[in-house]
């Protein structure tokens, strides 16, 4: 091969003339055998808008830690994202069953091949072991335990009876839990290894897709002449779970799925369409970071989930003949389990962008210690944005029983009526083993050596993004304010504009939105000159880790 000249070149840098040497490429370098040709990219608005969305993804995607990922989907917004709040503890609302399905993209299945059959012979067999210690268990709780410290019912108003309701839920399932992991875990000894959370923090956060479009966001659009001719695009909206479990239990190995992944994909699972403004509903929404947290910090050994038992406080709270009590415990039930589910997914390095590669299953029942509801929940899908809501093939799966009566009453210090098949259920709930995915990557987007923020080497970096992360998921108020539009403003300077020769200062004069603002627009922390390191004297703030 021959030797190359170099070629000086001269380039205009800052308004001064610099030399720079290249070497001209080689023949084979040069050209190829057949042509390549750039993709040829859509140059509409909807083409750079999705090629954007799409970078985002991929930004998302890429990142190596599981914080980082939480902190990254929250970058673009310094005050939060606008999104609905749901809570738990709040009464279900009229219609809520087709809207708790079309947010979760979920399919019921109802109490029809109920999966766990299997199991059954040997339920059976364990519950005649375990009959008379919770009937003692029962006994205890309803006759004899004294509660005054617990709850001052000083009249049966219907705020007492809902919280009565609650302690003595809690209170059973604490005991029914542990004459259960007692008599059990000798024989099962996944038991002897999972980990038990009483009352723990469940939040989750995700992006949904609807057809219907605010009045305002329409108005906006007929002001803008590029979008007179443009198609209606999905209206993505943000939403925010906080749930109330009264106990977790949770395993370093994920239940077995009860479907393969495909057989999601089944055109027989319907989901119903939600066309409406979820504040039709009388959803309140605020502005917040999104937060996922399954009731435990990531690099948790135990991450995944076994079972939930949930209190059914809000159905005392109801407006009579509101909902069925039915629709509603199927609402909670529905809405519980996939909250639950999507932090873990999150916690694998998966997203509301990205979506799961391998089902997750967990196992949801509601009590007050008298009525039970046992419910069966696999994920199959997170990717409910834009137009995933409607066309995404996977449906997320949940089977039922309907709701069982414990017993009928407790007379004389004996237990009337109890019914055996709702220990059936909670016993094959126990049954059920965790085992480990064969040929399968759990991680398949996080980093093979650096997982969570505890996996990074730099000790700067890892303490920076303990502290932002920590910060982030506490929301607290931002150290700058909203401004606020005061009424006199709003009167004498938007609605009627009498004066107009006051200086433009504030933030509505200046045409600045200021929910625009970036999570990373701020002013980084300053260093003493005798707090600088040796060498690095001109570096005046502290360097940032923001992903």
């Amino acid at each position: 091969m021959g030797r190359f000249r170099w070629h000086r070149v001269r380039e205009v840098v800052r308004g001064k003339t610099s030399t720079i040497r290249i070497r001209p490429l080689k023949y084979d370098e040069e050209y190829t055998k057949t042509p390549e040709y750039p993709p040829i990219l859509d140059t509409s608005y909807a083409g750079r808008k999705q090629r954007e969305a799409n970078e985002w993804f991929e930004a998302v995607k890429s990142l190596k830690t599981v914080e980082e990922k939480l902190i990254k989907i929250n970058m673009p917004k310094y005050y939060g994202w606008k999104c609905f709040l749901l809570n738990e503890n709040n009464p279900v609302p009229y219609n809520g069953l087709p809207f708790a399905q079309y947010i979760t993209r979920t399919h019921f299945m109802g109490s029809d091949n109920f999966p766990y059959k299997h199991l059954e012979e040997e339920s059976k067999k364990l519950v005649e072991q375990v009959k008379s210690q919770i009937e003692e268990a029962l006994v205890f709780e309803y006759k004899h335990r004294i509660r005054k410290h617990e709850h001052n019912s000083m009249e049966d108003s219907p705020m007492s009876v809902d919280k009565l309701d609650e302690i003595m839920g809690k209170s059973i399932i604490q005991h029914i839990n542990r004459i259960l992991l007692k008599n059990l875990s000798d024989k099962l000894p996944h038991l002897l290894t999972c980990q038990i959370d009483p009352e723990p923090r469940l939040e989750s956060f995700w992006l949904v897709g609807f057809q219907t479009h605010t009045e305002l966001y329409l108005r906006k659009r007929e002001k803008i002449p590029a979008f007179k001719n443009l198609p209606l695009d999905p209206y993505d909206r943000w939403f925010q779970y906080f749930g109330s479990p009264a106990l977790l239990l949770r395993h370093k190995l994920p239940l077995p799925q009860v479907v393969a992944l495909e057989e999601s994909e089944n055109a027989n699972y319907e989901v119903p369409e939600f066309d409406y403004n979820p504040q039709v509903l009388g959803i309140q929404y605020g502005f917040r970071h999104g937060t996922n947290i399954p009731g435990f910090w990531p690099g948790d050994p135990c991450e995944f989930g076994l079972m939930s038992f949930h209190n059914r406080g809000h159905i005392l709270r109801k407006p009579r003949h509101q909902v069925a009590d039915e629709d509603a415990l199927h609402t909670q039930a529905i809405l519980a389990s996939y909250a639950w589910l999507l932090p873990q997914a999150c916690y694998q390095g998966f997203s509301t962008y990205n979506d799961v590669t391998y089902p997750l299953v967990t196992q949801t029942v509601i009590t007050n210690g008298k009525l039970w509801s046992f419910y069966v929940y696999q994920l199959n899908t997170t990717l409910l944005h834009s137009n995933h809501a409607i066309s995404n093939p996977r449906r997320n799966l949940c089977w039922a029983t309907p709701e069982l009566k414990l017993f009928e009453e407790i007379t004389d210090g004996k237990v009337i009526g109890l019914n055996d098949e709702v220990l059936k259920y909670l016993v094959m709930f126990y049954l059920n083993k965790p085992s480990i995915r064969e040929g399968i990557e759990m991680k398949p987007y996080l980093g093979n050596e650096e997982k969570v923020i505890a996996d990074i080497a730099d000790w700067k970096k890892r303490a920076w993004m303990e502290n932002i992360f920590k910060l982030m998921y506490s929301n607290r108020p931002r150290h700058k304010l909203v401004p606020e539009v005061y009424a006199w403003e709003r009167i004498y300077k938007i609605l009627h504009k009498t004066r107009p020769l006051e200086a433009r200062r504030r933030p509505f004069e200046l045409k600045i939105n200021p929910f625009d603002r970036k999570y990373d627009e701020n002013v980084y922390r300053y260093i003493p000159k005798a707090h600088r390191e040796p060498g690095k004297e001109k570096i005046k703030y502290e360097e940032s880790y923001y992903p």
